[in-house]
Parts: C-alpha cells; sequence; structure tokens
C-alpha cells in the first residue's frame, strides 16, 4: 500500500530575505516571523540569536564566541497519493548546517526542527475536540494518530528522505505543562542534564506511533528541559556539532514562543511544573501573536480535512489499521 505514496522534497533557504510561499503552513513557527511589519527584524534577531547561542554551546577553539553560524533551509515534503499528481504538503521541517568560518567547512546539520504537519493540526485541532464534545471527561479516539504515525514513518523510508538525507530526523518540542519532570544523575557535555516525566504526555504517545522515542534534557544555561524525540540512540548516534545545531534552533524558538518557560529568570530545579501563567519571564524582541496561531491551526486542520482526510479516506483509512512499518 505505500506503493501509492509518492514523497518529493523540496528546499528553500531559511534566511532574513525569506518569505512564506503560498503552500507553507502560517502556523509555522519561522513563517510567523516572516509575517507583518516588522518580518525582516524578527528574522535578523532571531537567526542572530541562534548563531550566539551555537557559539555559546561550541565553546571549545572558539575564544571570541564567533565561530560558527547556522544555515537554516525549509524542508517541504509534498506527498501524492496513487500517482493523481496532485500533491498535498504532508510536512514541513527545517534543517540545519554549521558553517565553521575559520575553515569554511559546512558541517551538515539535523533535519526535524520545527517539525509540522496539516495532519497533525487536523488530529489536535479539529479531531481530538469533535471527540470530547459534549463529553464529561476528556478521552482520545482509539486509533488516535495512527495515520499520522503511518505518514510520518512511509516519509522516512522512503528513496526521497535517504536521497536527501544522511541520518534520521530528530525532533525537539517544548515540555508539556501538564507534567512533572524530575531531574536524574545523568548528564550529557551538549544536551546537559537529564529528565524523567512522571508520565507520559498525549504529545509522547502521538509521537510514539510516529516511530519516535522521547529523552528530555535541559542543555547548559538553557531555563528549562526540551523534549528530543528521535530513532536509534540519541546520544550516539550524532555528533556534538549537529546536537548544537538543533538545540541552538530550537531553544531559540521556544524562547520567543514559551518564553513563560525557556526566557524564564530562574532555571528548573530538582523537580519541575512548566507553567504558562507565570510571570517570572522576560520577552524577546521579537512579535508573536499566540492567539492568532492556535486560530489558524484550526483553519489548517480543516484544510487537510477537506483537502486530504476526505478525498482519500478509503485508502487512508486501510493505511492507518496497517500493522506498524
Amino acid at each position: 500500500m505505500t506503493n501509492d505514496l509518492t514523497f518529493t522534497i523540496k528546499s528553500i533557504r531559511f534566511d532574513e530575505n525569506y518569505k512564506p510561499s503560498d503552500g507553507t503552513r502560517t502556523t509555522t513557527n519561522f513563517a510567523n516571523l516572516a509575517r507583518g511589519e516588522r518580518r525582516q527584524e524578527n528574522l535578523h534577531n532571531a537567526l542572530k540569536m541562534i548563531d550566539n547561542r551555537c557559539n555559546d554551546l561550541a565553546h571549545w577553539d572558539n575564544p571570541e564566541s564567533d565561530r560558527y553560524a547556522v544555515e537554516l533551509d525549509i524542508i517541504s515534503a509534498e506527498l501524492d497519493i496513487e500517482g493523481t499528481g496532485q500533491a498535498f504538503p504532508a510536512i514541513e521541517v527545517l534543517k540545519t548546517t554549521i558553517l565553521d568560518r575559520r575553515t569554511g567547512a559546512r558541517i551538515e546539520g539535523i533535519v526535524g526542527n520545527n517539525f509540522s504537519s496539516y495532519v497533525r493540526d487536523y488530529d489536535f485541532s479539529i479531531r481530538l475536540p469533535e471527540h470530547n464534545k459534549d463529553r464529561a471527561g476528556f478521552s482520545v479516539p482509539e486509533d488516535f494518530g495512527e495515520l499520522h504515525g503511518k505518514l510520518f514513518q512511509c516519509f522516512v523510508n522512503s528513496q526521497a528522505y535517504k536521497a536527501h538525507f544522511r541520518k534520521p530526523p530528530v525532533i525537539c518540542l517544548s515540555v508539556s505543562e501538564n507534567k512533572i519532570y524530575h531531574r536524574t544523575a545523568n548528564r550529557h557535555p551538549v544536551l546537559g542534564v537529564e529528565y524523567e516525566a512522571n508520565e507520559p504526555s498525549l504529545t509522547e504517545q502521538y509521537f510514539r506511533k510516529m516511530g519516535l522515542q522521547v529523552r528530555y534534557f535541559m542543555p547548559p544555561e538553557c531555563a528549562a528541559p526540551l523534549a528530543f524525540y528521535f530513532f536509534g540512540d540519541l546520544l550516539n548516534d550524532y555528533t556534538n556539532l549537529e546536537l548544537i545545531g538543533t538545540i541552538s534552533t530550537m531553544e531559540t524558538f521556544q524562547r520567543i514562543y514559551r518564553p513563560e518557560i525557556y526566557n524564564a529568570n530562574s532555571v528548573a530545579g530538582q523537580c519541575y511544573k512548566p507553567n504558562l501563567k507565570q510571570n517570572d519571564h522576560s520577552l524577546t524582541r521579537i512579535v508573536y501573536d499566540r492567539e492568532e496561531r492556535t486560530r489558524l491551526a484550526i483553519e489548517q486542520g480543516r484544510f487537510a480535512e477537506e483537502h486530504f482526510i476526505k478525498p482519500h479516506a478509503s485508502l487512508l483509512g486501510r493505511l492507518s489499521a496497517q500493522h506498524a512499518l
């Protein structure tokens, strides 16, 4: 059945001149920055924050903290079902490349940053609320995330992915406001100190259906743990510079979009519960409308329902019911 799914990968540089294309999800973090009157200032400041954080983490042989720059490319994976020729914008991520200004070398980084998906918008913004409408308590549909998980695994196992990327993706997200995280004794020189969650979050369960496992690390000088979703062995499958590219990119975006957690004025302790209502935090100079993002997620979930879920319901239903790939 997976032969009925064909992925095409396109790439565009994310820099100060970036303008979102018509097919880009407007809720995507990097697309938000590139909108409005302050778009160029937003982009400049965000990219500078990423470079500064990269040099902060890659401090060895870097006495002036300016050796490295992080180059970002937007990777769009379009999906053609049953050879119709009509491509659906299935997945969008950022890929990092670390530029060594001293040697001129470009070190390939990790793909997966800022992972976004129309089908995930549909699941969380349309299907889940409709499932819980008029219910006394919260619950999750039995097959919740099955389709999205299969589509993601088809993408990672596709010839298109293998032709473009050497290693599996790593997706870095914010920790859940509804869970408690406990610090462990494990420490990595780049990822930092490891935390463990008291129980799996809904996001963790959803990403598990994508074939991903999760570990929580708080990098040096970071205010809170980050959630790293990955295949294989996170600590040994990637080099320090590859991990730094991901951390510097995603910590920067989280400081912009979750300042209550990642730009907090106090650091997570031994036992940590994230709180988006706490006021002891600093704001970046980058404009972001959180309420608009929530509204757009619903609109884009409806788009996925109308242009993807319903037209291909039969095939997608069979794919969703398949055993793990």
